[in-house]
């Protein structure tokens, strides 16, 4: 609901509601009670995941955000504040920058990899097609004339090859007679 049509059993349910993340957040860790395996995640890390899983970070991130909530500010200002208080800014940068940085570094080299892949390719179909433009554009039958014998041409063959039209049996185009010699 907007700010103008909250009731005040409302803006009191909402305060009651950071107060309880608050309390839960609050309640210091207990080393005989977190006798897990390293690595292991703590209580208060499994807190953090269900109010994640929850969605409580989004709304908490909306409120601290929104002008018309500042309100609540103070509140949630603390609940993050102790969501953080196991963790200093030094090992919070360098985690993040870690496997940002370890991330980043793979996604780099499998981005090189697949460049290098696609250059080969290129360069392969480039190898398998000629360089120049071949003109010659297939070759021509004439039906009816015989060939020559193999490796004698006779006088006969090159007076049909010399007579031949490609025009024979076609009907001569019609010239206008204004256009006529």
């Amino acid at each position: 609901q907007d700010w103008e049509q909250r009731q005040e059993e409302d803006t009191l349910l909402i305060e009651r509601i950071l107060l309880l993340v608050r309390n839960v957040l609050h309640v210091p860790p207990d080393p005989t009670e977190e006798q897990g395996v390293d690595g292991d995640a703590s209580v208060h890390d499994r807190v953090l995941w269900a109010l994640h899983i929850s969605g409580m970070d989004d709304l908490l991130k909306f409120l601290a955000s929104a002008q018309v909530e500042q309100q609540w500010a103070l509140h949630v200002l603390e609940i993050i504040s102790l969501m953080f208080r196991d963790q200093s800014p030094e090992e919070l940068a360098a985690r993040g920058q870690g496997t940002a940085g370890a991330e980043h570094g793979e996604d780099t080299r499998e981005l090189e990899t697949l460049r290098q892949r696609e250059l080969a390719e290129k360069r392969a179909r480039a190898l398998q097609r000629p360089s120049r433009h071949s003109r010659f554009g297939g070759s021509y039958v004439l039906q009816g004339l015989k060939t020559a014998p193999q490796g004698r041409v006779d006088p006969l063959h090159l007076l049909q090859l010399k007579n031949y039209s490609h025009d024979l049996g076609k009907e001569p185009r019609r010239v206008p007679r204004h256009r006529q010699a």
